[in-house]
């Protein structure tokens, strides 16, 4: 028996992991963490909810519920960066800086410091240890798998963390819920940035980056349209552009923040639209060592998409190069690229420059 304790965000993964953990006969302890507090209204914000929802999951499986506040750190750590990132003209994911830095180190160690030996959360993801090799595998539910959120963690991290939910389908996480009488069992799923809650993307940003607005061009110079800002746009992004008339809809295909120019195409298989490689820095290796490259695997470089086949190469180094088998759709700088060996996460970097053919993007 371990003495666990459990993040429950007030969503049914993290009950059901919290009722699984009980069910084996562990120490459970929930603990509710609280984020974000720059704008925590009702409007906007579901944390008191959501501590409700903690509450009484907490109450009907007997298990005491800590609350903690790492707004301070998340400002600091995740969302200055995400706001800069931003700025730069680069499209960021706080998910995978916030679980880095949130909740496998803050979280993690808040919860070491009071006895604990282990975390566990609702993560759709596997951990096997091979004679003390930990590895970071895909969730069981290939639609709800979230590994690629998880590629920053390490050794130490995955030693000490477990996701009690990641060997079931999402539907067999809501039976169980409602076999449980859980209060969270038929609730929506949360979508979207955590600390932007249900408003406009763009209306958010504005708070942080000021308008400034431009011209939408299409690549041979003409002017098609007004942008509120290049900053706020990302690639492949099609709603939003205002672009009036008929044919194919519009697409964001490259920008020039320092110009606030956002270049658009028409159609999204538009060759402008694909990538045949890239680059990425800032990598981690969840083994604790780069593989010998060149090597084959599989990548994703975003979330939702299928596994790509792609050569790496240079691994050892700061900055490597990914090619694809084919071209891949969409892919921007900022976002992160997730490598993988079947089921097994390898590791991943941040995408710094991608490449249509011979032309940088």
């Amino acid at each position: 028996m371990s003495n666990i304790m459990v993040g429950l965000s007030g969503g049914v993964d993290s009950s059901v992991a919290a009722s699984r953990l009980v069910e084996d006969g562990h120490q459970v302890t929930g603990l509710f963490m609280k984020n974000w507090e720059e704008d925590d209204t009702a409007d906007y914000c579901s944390a008191t909810e959501d501590l409700k929802d903690a509450e009484e999951t907490c109450q009907l499986l007997d298990i005491e519920l800590k609350t903690i506040n790492f707004s301070r750190e998340y400002w600091e750590r995740v969302f200055t960066g995400f706001v800069d990132e931003y700025r730069k003209g680069r499209t960021p994911n706080p998910d995978i800086v916030c679980n880095r830095e949130i909740k496998f180190r803050e979280f993690l160690d808040w919860a070491v410091s009071l006895g604990a030996d282990c975390i566990a959360t609702g993560h759709y993801a596997r951990i096997d240890n091979a004679r003390g090799n930990f590895k970071l595998l895909k969730g069981l539910d290939d639609n709800k798998d979230q590994s690629y959120f998880l590629y920053t963690l390490n050794q130490e991290t995955l030693s000490r963390s477990c996701f009690p939910v990641g060997d079931m389908t999402k539907q067999a996480v809501r039976e169980r819920a409602r076999d449980l009488s859980l209060p969270v069992h038929d609730k929506k799923d949360s979508t979207g940035i955590c600390f932007i809650g249900e408003r406009k993307f763009m209306d958010f940003l504005k708070s942080y980056l000021p308008s400034d607005p431009g011209k939408i061009s299409t690549l041979d110079g003409q002017t098609v349209g007004q942008h509120h800002g290049a900053c706020y746009y990302t690639i492949g992004q099609r709603q939003g552009l205002g672009i009036g008339g008929g044919g194919e809809p519009w697409y964001v295909a490259r920008k020039d923040v320092e110009k606030n120019l956002i270049y658009a195409v028409q159609g999204k298989q538009h060759p402008a639209l694909l990538s045949s490689s890239l680059t990425a820095g800032d990598l981690h290796w969840i083994s604790g060592k780069p593989p010998e490259t060149p090597i084959h695997c599989m990548a994703k470089a975003r979330y939702r998409q299928p596994d790509q086949r792609c050569r790496v190469s240079s691994a050892a180094r700061r900055t490597i190069k990914v090619t694809f088998d084919k071209p891949q759709w969409g892919v921007a700088t900022g976002q992160s690229i997730v490598f993988y060996d079947n089921e097994t996460c390898i590791g991943g970097g941040v995408i710094h420059q991608t490449y249509n053919q011979d032309r940088i993007e």
